[in-house]
């Protein structure tokens, strides 16, 4: 509290003395430019601990909740393939039984109920990227 009266006093005497500049003073308002630098930094740093700390909290909450939803549902999307900009085909199962069903904005149809099951290769991103740079 000592130091912040002694640069506001020499501040004050800066600023009357407007002729003779005073190494003091330059010292002093250098100082102060350092402070207000490190307290916007100080401050910002905090800011950024608190809002990570809240991310993290949050996502904590929503794990123990259950508030995501599982893999673990009765109906499973196996492939989508879109048609036109609202339009796709989309297979799914259902208890074991897939179905071909045909999704727009307005309505969902039935397409086919398939009687032979329909593999689907499932591979990682890794093992698509390398394939992809295998071709350039």
């Amino acid at each position: 509290m000592a130091n912040i009266i002694s640069m506001l006093s020499v501040m004050a005497q800066a600023l009357t003395d407007a002729d003779v500049p005073n190494a003091s003073t330059t010292a002093v308002l250098t100082r102060t430019s350092e402070v207000s630098n490190t307290a916007t930094l100080a401050n910002m740093i905090g800011g950024l601990i608190v809002v990570l700390a809240l991310i993290f909290v949050l996502a904590y909450i929503v794990k123990r909740l259950n508030l995501v939803p599982s893999n673990g549902g009765v109906v499973k999307t196996l492939a989508v393939t879109p048609i036109g900009q609202r339009e796709k085909v989309v297979l799914i199962e259902v208890n074991g039984q897939q179905y071909l069903l045909g999704v727009t904005a307005q309505q969902i149809n039935l397409i086919d109920k398939l009687d032979h099951s329909v593999d689907i290769p499932t591979t990682s991103f890794a093992s698509r990227l390398k394939q992809a740079k295998e071709q350039q």
